[in-house]
């Protein structure tokens, strides 16, 4: 009697690696501006929190050398919305990020972040 045999043709195999190997392209790409989305909503948040009497321009200067130091180049200060809820400041950042993948081929992003949400 003979078995039949299971497993994944040479094809099969090749198929998957090509698709995986693409995936990893397209998320080692889109990494950086992953993470420099979450240190600006970490700039933001902490400088909402920590300056909650202080004057729109106090609050963009804070905002500056805070991203400073986070080598945020993204959004300045003057690119900041800066609205009063209540007592608490609301801070928030809209930008967009085009990241280009292969010759005239790329993804467009939006971000969206704010102090309170």
């Amino acid at each position: 009697m003979r078995k039949k045999q299971l497993g994944v043709s040479l094809g099969g195999l090749m198929a998957v690696s090509v698709l995986l190997i693409a995936v990893a392209i397209v998320g080692i790409k889109l990494l950086p501006s992953y993470i420099e989305f979450f240190s600006i909503k970490k700039v933001i948040n902490a400088t909402a929190s920590e300056n909650k009497g202080a004057s729109v321009s106090e609050l963009r200067k804070s905002y500056d050398l805070r991203a400073t130091v986070d080598s945020i180049e993204t959004i300045t200060g003057k690119d900041l919305e800066i609205t009063k809820d209540g007592n608490d400041v609301v801070i928030a950042a809209n930008y967009r990020k085009e990241i280009p993948l292969v010759a005239n081929i790329g993804i467009y992003i939006e971000f969206h972040t704010a102090s309170k949400e």
